[in-house]
């Protein structure tokens, strides 16, 4: 019960900072995912430094992670200086891949790969966040998701008896992804016929779907990941939720994705 109520709390305040920052202003929005990117990428360096083979520089990472949201947000703005903000995140690529050169780790070429993980997987996608047209396409990313995890929960727990991926995440169920998905579609249907009609309804479905379909995908992907590890959580930042990328596993590969889908409805 003592952890029910401390799940319960958390996950309440947990969406009324994401709620308020999105929605508030483009200003926090853009605060709060550098702070989650930053949050997020520590984690995922000092996850994988737990291998005995790898030691990723987690402050020059990290720092390059923060360097790339910058950039990138940067990018959007027609001030020249600003975008010059990703010099530096490059320039922190070129350290990264020297000073191998001099201190004589073990396996270089991990510490090379697990660092541009970090910045691609991580760090980017919620670099992406700060090129949505609108506030509310970011707030529909993470309702999706939400309305996702709580349909795929409360239908799997009713009805669910066939496996997802039982080899990696046994508790998923077919019925589970079905329900999750029929919750986010209405989510979106209400979306469309009530909150923003910039996009046809059959456009929101898809939207929806994507974010269900590739943020199933996405947290599975961070399943294998941390099963690969040998840990259950990827922190403990969260009570009794995890870690920053137990949270925000399905949206690093949904973001990309819905941004692709954007790109291609703006072209039909």
């Amino acid at each position: 019960m003592k952890n029910l109520v401390l799940r319960t709390i958390t996950g309440v305040a947990f969406v009324a900072v994401m709620v308020a920052g999105i929605l508030y202003s483009p200003l926090t929005l853009w605060a709060l995912f550098l702070v989650i990117a930053v949050l997020t990428t520590w984690e995922f360096t000092g996850l994988v430094n737990t291998r005995p083979d790898v030691q990723v520089n987690r402050v020059v990472t990290t720092t390059a992670a923060a360097l790339l949201f910058l950039g990138v947000s940067a990018m959007q703005t027609d001030i020249l200086q600003a975008r010059m903000l990703i010099v530096p995140w490059l320039l922190s690529m070129v350290f990264i891949m020297v000073e191998e050169l001099f201190l004589q780790r073990e396996d270089p070429l991990s510490n090379w790969a697990y660092s541009m993980l970090a910045q691609i997987y991580v760090a980017l996608p919620f670099a992406l966040l700060t090129m949505f047209p609108s506030q509310t396409y970011v707030m529909a990313i993470f309702l999706f998701l939400w309305c996702n995890d709580t349909g795929a929960y409360c239908t799997g727990s009713l009805i669910g008896r066939h496996k997802l991926f039982p080899r990696i995440s046994p508790g998923k169920t077919w019925e589970g992804s079905v329900g999750g998905a029929v919750l986010a579609i209405i989510a979106a249907l209400i979306m469309a016929f009530y909150v923003d009609t910039t996009l046809a309804p059959w456009q929101w479905v898809a939207f929806a779907l994507t974010v269900v379909v590739i943020g199933t995908l996405g947290d599975l992907v961070e399943s294998l990941f941390k099963r690969k590890l040998g840990v259950k959580d990827s922190g403990n930042i969260l009570p009794g939720h995890g870690g920053m990328l137990d949270r925000f596993d399905s949206s690093l590969m949904a973001i990309p994705a819905v941004m692709s889908l954007l790109f291609i409805l703006a072209a039909l």
